[in-house]
């Protein structure tokens, strides 16, 4: 079969990867619809990020939906013909944290499309992809093949909301404005967040956060004292998404946070450094948030009932062969939200 793989920086191919029959508890998904992510684009266009780095050729992608096509001997919940999201992370369900109930913190976890490990995890930009039955989460008829792939970026979200606390009544600030904010503007607002206010430094984005439900949308790039308005007796929001991965989107945002205020980190761009003597004085509390866990089967529902819409967010479909120009797309933030595959 066809798989998208990554050689080197820039060096994306279209090439025959291995198919894998299923063992008794596994199932073969005949992959549809893959989104590409932001880590997918710093493969493409730095080989890694941070000190993960890849060190042989690797299948991209972990925003991935289809159809079975067969099951293991074992497996009787699924059946070939059903329609599901695939949840990219295996954990060992065996190490300390796992037993804690922190799976998205494995000791062992096997993640799809990632280089942290050795060999890599190989990543599901493949025509049909060989999972525990257990990630394979069957859909709602009325969902899209395109809804579904947008599953994991959904249980980010989720999870980050989680990490923040109940947002009901609350005043709620997302800085950046990619598919991850974006959809964090969606999960505030289905938490009954009463205000969501977005920024970024790109019209683009904006545009789409404020068609999500965001009550004011902010270019910082034009107004830079924009938030200055609401730093008014020592901040105004309850929550901060930080979903740009900026330190200055960051430090930028503080003086508008109220005391006691959350701040969720989604956005990883490297160190940062923080005004200290801020986060302490106004006692803040600065939250990280990783992957997922219980959160992707919850996405999967929400989509089903209607309740999160993702649709805004679906700028183009490319098919397989064409997938240096579906990378090339999404990484102008001008013209693209989020940009799929089709297998």
């Amino acid at each position: 079969m066809r798989g998208v793989v990554i050689h080197a920086p820039k060096d994306l191919r279209i090439e025959d990867v291995a198919v894998a029959a299923p063992s008794p508890h596994e199932v073969r998904v005949r992959i549809e619809a893959g989104g590409i992510c932001g880590s997918d684009l710093h493969y493409y266009h730095h080989g890694g990020f941070g000190t993960v780095r890849i060190k042989e050729p690797m299948a991209l992608g972990h925003e991935i939906a289809g159809v079975i096509a067969e099951v293991g001997g074992e497996v009787s919940h699924l059946a070939p013909g059903m329609r599901v999201a695939v949840n990219p992370s295996r954990p060992c369900n065996a190490c300390r944290y796992c037993r804690e109930g922190r799976r998205n913190q494995c000791l062992n976890m096997h993640f799809m499309g990632s280089a942290m490990r050795f060999p890599h995890a190989q990543g599901g930009f493949r025509q049909s992809i060989t999972v525990d039955a257990d990630q394979a989460v069957p859909i709602a008829e009325s969902v899209s093949m395109a809804e579904a792939a947008m599953a994991e970026p959904l249980a980010v979200c989720l999870h980050a909301a989680r990490q923040a606390g109940s947002l009901l009544g609350k005043r709620v600030l997302v800085t950046g404005c990619g598919p991850i904010g974006a959809l964090s503007v969606l999960v505030a607002r289905q938490a009954g967040a009463a205000e969501v206010v977005v920024t970024d430094v790109a019209a683009a984005p904006l545009a789409v956060a404020q068609r999500l439900g965001a009550t004011r949308a902010v270019n910082v790039a034009e107004e830079r004292d924009a938030l200055a308005s609401y730093a008014a007796d020592k901040g105004t929001f309850d929550v901060l998404f930080e979903a740009s991965g900026n330190e200055a989107a960051l430090r930028g945002a503080l003086d508008a946070i109220r005391p006691g205020g959350v701040i969720v980190q989604l956005g990883l761009g490297g160190d940062m450094a923080l005004p200290m003597n801020v986060l302490v004085t106004k006692e803040l509390q600065l939250r990280g948030t990783f992957r997922f866990d219980s959160e992707f089967q919850l996405a999967v529902e929400m989509m089903g009932k209607g309740v999160i819409d993702v649709k805004p967010l679906l700028t183009a479909t490319l098919p397989l062969e064409n997938a240096v120009e579906a990378f090339e797309l999404a990484s102008d933030r001008s013209r693209a939200m989020k940009v799929q595959l089709a297998f």
